[in-house]
């Protein structure tokens, strides 16, 4: 028996599902169809200044651009051994922290919650979820507000650069930003309730868990260590020696943990860093798993669980773009009303060099490579998306999911696995770069 499904909707990107299936019901072969062609933006960038390269990566994806920017020049801030104010990472991390907000509330209600509720027509979805509605786009446009403020624009935005920013907010706009907080932590306590009372689907199997790890908060801009399957590396070994990338199914890759697939994303992040998790995110946490009568264990055996892992970070980035906002705004002479905020242009020595950076995406942890000649033009480079990471663990779920389903309609099967492949939440943009 052949199952196939064209198309994938509700994902970021093209693809679809294939799989072939014995008469004893044994998987023969399965796989994500990736439907996009190869983009080539690494090829694109070898030659290019250094200058060009921020607004370059912006383009590997509309809805992560930020976290594609900032990792880009960071892993050349590291190249050039260019020193990042302290005031300018406070900044990059509220940035960082806005993308991951706005695409959790995007995918939680708008791409995943009508597969609870078998609605297919999203006007069915707003009639039925009045108030989550608002809620999600109350959150979602708070989110692109603070990346406008900061960026220049919520999509592909312009002013992030080596060093820092051409162009900073003004304390009175981010004063503004810090009074909608309590507000918005309201929508964001009710897209977390509405996906605690969800019943989940049972899906059973060990996962191998990566993410960025430290011993003092929940890292998501920089980490001195990765954990991955309980072991401690650091973003270089983790890189180098631990993953490999496979190519015999392009256009997309397939990465794998010393050999084995594994996961990164939301689910990760907490595996790994939940005891650092924000006090409302926290509570949100614990109260799920007592509700539902979850041990640790079997939280972390179920991957549909990083729907309400995207939901518990939603609360605790909203609760730390608070906090940094805050400080920021404490930082003396460094913001003020009415100016650009670069009181001087930051200066950098161009040389030969290597850097890497390893940033926290909305799906997982995203890693940024590049080699530069003397004259600060890009020899070599290689991305690592959370997509590409995640897509042979994914493909290794459905192999466990799909043979309980064989029984059921064909209408139905096909709709149960569109839903597992959403709880991943794709982005096949990042996948093909």
């Amino acid at each position: 028996m052949k199952i196939i499904i064209p198309h994938i909707h509700k994902i970021e990107g093209e693809a679809g599902f294939w799989a072939s299936v014995a008469e004893t019901g044994k998987i023969e072969e399965l796989k994500i169809n990736v439907l996009e062609g190869l983009r080539q933006i690494e090829g694109i960038l070898v030659g290019r200044r250094i200058q060009d390269i921020p607004i370059v990566v912006s383009r590997i994806c509309g809805i992560c651009p930020v976290v594609h920017i900032l990792n880009a020049c960071r892993a050349i801030e590291n190249a050039l051994e260019v020193k990042v104010s302290p005031e300018i990472i406070l900044l990059r991390k509220i940035f960082l922290a806005s993308q991951i907000i706005q695409s959790h509330a995007l995918h939680l209600f708008f791409n995943t919650l009508a597969d609870f509720f078998d609605i297919e027509n999203d006007l069915d979805l707003i009639k039925k979820f009045k108030k989550e509605t608002k809620a999600a786009l109350k959150i979602r446009d708070f989110s692109l507000k603070i990346t406008k403020l900061i960026g220049g624009r919520d999509v592909h935005p312009i002013t992030p650069q080596i060093g820092g920013f051409s162009k900073l907010p003004e304390k009175e706009n981010l004063r503004k930003i810090l009074k909608d907080f309590p507000t918005v932590f309201e929508s964001a306590k009710i897209l977390a309730k509405t996906f605690s009372n969800l019943e989940y689907p049972r899906l059973e199997r060990k996962t191998v868990f990566a993410s960025l790890f430290s011993k003092e908060d929940y890292p998501f801009y920089q980490a001195k260590f990765v954990k991955s399957d309980g072991e401690i590396s650091t973003p270089g070994d983790f890189y180098s020696n631990e993953i490999e990338e496979d190519l015999k199914i392009p256009p997309a890759k397939r990465v794998r943990y010393r050999g084995k697939p594994y996961m990164s994303g939301a689910i990760a992040r907490i595996k790994n860093d939940s005891k650092f998790l924000n006090p409302i995110a926290k509570e949100f946490f614990e109260e799920f798993k007592k509700k539902k009568k979850l041990s640790e264990e079997e939280f972390f055996g179920n991957i549909y669980f990083n729907l309400f892992s995207q939901a518990i970070e939603v609360l605790h980035f909203l609760e730390e773009s608070e906090k940094l906002t805050k400080e920021i705004l404490t930082c003396g002479e460094f913001i003020e009303p009415n100016s650009s905020l670069q009181k001087e242009k930051i200066e950098f020595k161009i040389k030969k060099g290597s850097g890497l950076s390893a940033m926290e995406a909305p799906r997982g942890t995203l890693f940024t490579y590049f080699e530069l000649d003397e004259q600060g033009r890009v020899l070599n480079c290689n991305i690592i998306t959370p997509t590409a990471q995640n897509l042979a663990n994914l493909e290794e779920d459905l192999k466990i999911f799909l043979p309980n389903l064989l029984k059921l309609p064909e209408k139905e099967r096909k709709r149960k696995i569109r839903s597992l492949i959403r709880v991943y939440d794709p982005c096949i943009s990042c996948a093909v770069h």
